[in-house]
Parts: structure tokens; C-alpha cells; sequence
């Protein structure tokens, strides 16, 4: 008699199951595959990457870095080259299989370009066409006609929810290319030299830094400037970096995102930087205690003591340590009884520097703690389900 509520419950079990399955993240799954480094490094600082995230049925077209390279010839703004990647989200599915099944053989499909309202008339969509040869080509709609980009390969599908595609180029298009009109410009050097932090806009400025920190100003920062007293504590150890360590510090106190003091107080947890690019994590912890705001890297705690700007896009504040990264630096000892985490392998995280050829042994960058939640509810669900199922057959 209770065969029907056992097997209504299993059936729900395995909704559930599928729908944890269903959520993706485009940083993660491009931190795979290192040809697309530099994609994903400008999906993050463009924060596409948020909005890509945030979306069902959609398609990412995936350029290598050498496609890129091309692209970044141009020196474009950051506004323009956010238009330019727009035009590669596509507001549907098209996996492998679809793009060679195309009814009539080409279509016209919307981009995020075009749900921005930048884009001038049909601009925002791209014609996929179903070539001679088993090819698909891939251009902006206004492009007369012409197609700059086919199809490579399929990097990853999760059927009806994310389809990431791997095409030879980048798409053409000279409206997305077009300057269009940024944000108010602020003077980040004033900013921070006049209000105590001098000694950090100098190291900006002298290891090339700044212009990162100036880019992203456009869409959205948030910089954590230590104070000159803590910097000038800091600055044997700092001389003892390699330059690449110099700048990897030194973009690990800049968020690609706008976050006010009030965001900070509400959304504690993992923060990426403009020093996170696939498995180099270089994230930190936002923890509040009481009124006091603090950044725990898992090398040192820092903590907020003053505000220099807080006016969208750009916030700065003063904090009274340089944030380590366990990256560059070694963890701090653990409190007493603590148990430390097994080591999962003979790598030392004493290095002073980063190793460009080293491979991290955690999950890429930019996962929140919900992709953990998401796999181990799913292995919980399947447990009982294959109980369940076990009980409805005996």
C-alpha cells in the first residue's frame, strides 16, 4: 500500500536531482581548457562571467588566445571589448549536434549585445550558417553577408542549459567595436595619494599595475589600499618577490566589481580579484565582525578603517595590513585545536612566488560555495534514491 507515496517521493528525489545539476559556471569550465586563459580572464573583468552565469539556454562561443590576440591589438576600451564578447553569449542552445541540423540551413539568433540596448538596430544578432563541407559559420548580422568565424569544436554541453563552443575567431563587428560613452572618469592616483595610501599608488605605478586597476574603473572596482604605515612594514618581503610575485600582490587588493560598504556588511564570503585567472584563485574571505569589516586571506586577517570613495563603480577603501596571498605566502598556523586538512599532495605552499607551470590541486577559480552544496546534495540524492529504490523493489 505505500508502494505509490515511496515511488512519488523517488520521482521528486530525481527532479531534484537533475535541477542541482543544471547550474553552470563559465570561469570554472574554461579554467580546463588554457587556450581560453585569456577569454576568461576578459569574461571576468568584464563581468560577463556573473551575467553568462546567472542565465538558462545559453551558448558561449569560446576564443583561444591567439584569436584574442588580435582582438587586443586593437587597444580598445573595456566597454567596447565587454560589446565585442557580448556578441559571442548567444540567448539559446545550440550544441554540436543543433549546429549542423539548422532548419533552412542558417538563422539569425539574439546576443547578450543585443539585450544590453547598445546595440544600434539588429546589430546585436549573429547569422550561424550551415556550410558546404560539414562547417559552420559564424558573423554579426550587418556584416553583409560575410562570415569571419566557423566552428571548431565543442568544449562542453550541458544539453538545454550551457553549450560552450570553441570558433576559429573573433566575430566581426564594427558596431560592437564602436567607442561608446563610459562612465565618469575618476583619478584613482589622486584618490588614494592624497588620502594615505601614497606608498601604495607609487608601487602601482612603478610595476605597470596601474593601467589594470585604470581599466577596470570603467565597469566596476573596488580597490583595498593598505595604509602607508603598513606598506613600509611590508616592503623586505615585497623586495623579495619576483616581479611577477610584485604584481600579482599588488592586483590581489583589487576586486573587478563595484561593492559598497553596505554590500560588504551583507554579502559575507570568497571575493576573486584582478589577480584571479583560472586555477591561480588568489581570492579572500569578506567577514564581518560587529561594525568592523574584515578581509581574511587564510595568510593574514586585514581589516577596513576607512572609506576613500564609495561612489558607483569605483570604491576605495584603507585597510591596516598588505593581504597575503596563499599563493605567494604561507598559511597562517591554525588556532589550537584546529585539526589541519590532510595534505593531498608533496607540493610546498611556501614559495615566495608563483609558479606559472604549477597546477593547483582545488577547483578552479570563481566556484562560491554553492557549487560545493550543489555536488555533495547531488551524491546525498542519489543515496537515497538507490535506497529508496532498493525498498520499492523488495
Amino acid at each position: 500500500m505505500h508502494f505509490l507515496p515511496t515511488l512519488s517521493f523517488l520521482l521528486l528525489s530525481l527532479s531534484l536531482l537533475s535541477y542541482t545539476t543544471h547550474a553552470h559556471n563559465i570561469t570554472r569550465i574554461l579554467a580546463k581548457h588554457p587556450e581560453f586563459s585569456t577569454f576568461n580572464h576578459y569574461l571576468t573583468i568584464t563581468h560577463l562571467a556573473a551575467e553568462i552565469n546567472r542565465r538558462q539556454t545559453i551558448t558561449v562561443c569560446a576564443v583561444d588566445n591567439a584569436g584574442m590576440a588580435g582582438l587586443l591589438s586593437k587597444n580598445l576600451p573595456i566597454y567596447a571589448i565587454k560589446n565585442v564578447l557580448s556578441l559571442h553569449v548567444f540567448a539559446d542552445y545550440f550544441g554540436a549536434k543543433k549546429l549542423h541540423q539548422i532548419t533552412g540551413g542558417s538563422t539569425l539568433t539574439a546576443t547578450m549585445f543585443q539585450a544590453t540596448g547598445e546595440a544600434p538596430g539588429t546589430s546585436g544578432y549573429v547569422n550561424i550558417t550551415d556550410l558546404k563541407g560539414g562547417r559552420v559559420g559564424f558573423g554579426s548580422e550587418n556584416n553583409d553577408g560575410h562570415l569571419n568565424s566557423v566552428f571548431v569544436k565543442s568544449v562542453e554541453e550541458m544539453p538545454y542549459n550551457i553549450s560552450v563552443i570553441h570558433i576559429s575567431q573573433v566575430i566581426s563587428s564594427s558596431e560592437a567595436e564602436a567607442p561608446t560613452a563610459g562612465p565618469r572618469q575618476h583619478n584613482l592616483t589622486a584618490l588614494m595619494t592624497k588620502q594615505g595610501c601614497k606608498a601604495f599608488t607609487d608601487l602601482l605605478s612603478a610595476s605597470g599595475s596601474y593601467e589594470t586597476f585604470d581599466q577596470n574603473a570603467d565597469g566596476g572596482l573596488t580597490v583595498f589600499c593598505p595604509s602607508d604605515a603598513a606598506l613600509s612594514a611590508f616592503m623586505p618581503k615585497y623586495k623579495n618577490l619576483t616581479n611577477a610575485g610584485k604584481t600579482a600582490l599588488l592586483l590581489y587588493h583589487g576586486v573587478p566589481v563595484y561593492q559598497s560598504m553596505g554590500m560588504l556588511r551583507s554579502n559575507n564570503g570568497l571575493m576573486n580579484t584582478l589577480a584571479t585567472e583560472g586555477a591561480n584563485k588568489y581570492d579572500f574571505t569578506v567577514q564581518n565582525d560587529g561594525e568592523d569589516v574584515k578581509l581574511e586571506t587564510k595568510v593574514v586577517t586585514a581589516k577596513i578603517t576607512g572609506t576613500l570613495i564609495d561612489e558607483d563603480p569605483i570604491s576605495i577603501y584603507k585597510i591596516d595590513k598588505v593581504l597575503l596571498p596563499r599563493e605567494l605566502f604561507k598559511a597562517a598556523p591554525l588556532p589550537p585545536g584546529k585539526k589541519a586538512p590532510s595534505p593531498k599532495g608533496s607540493k610546498s605552499e611556501e614559495a615566495e612566488a608563483p609558479s606559472p607551470d604549477a597546477e593547483e590541486e582545488d577547483e578552479p577559480a570563481d566556484q562560491t560555495a554553492s557549487d560545493g552544496v550543489r555536488m555533495n546534495g547531488g551524491m546525498l540524492l542519489m543515496s537515497v534514491v538507490f535506497g529508496l529504490w532498493i525498498s520499492v523493489i523488495v
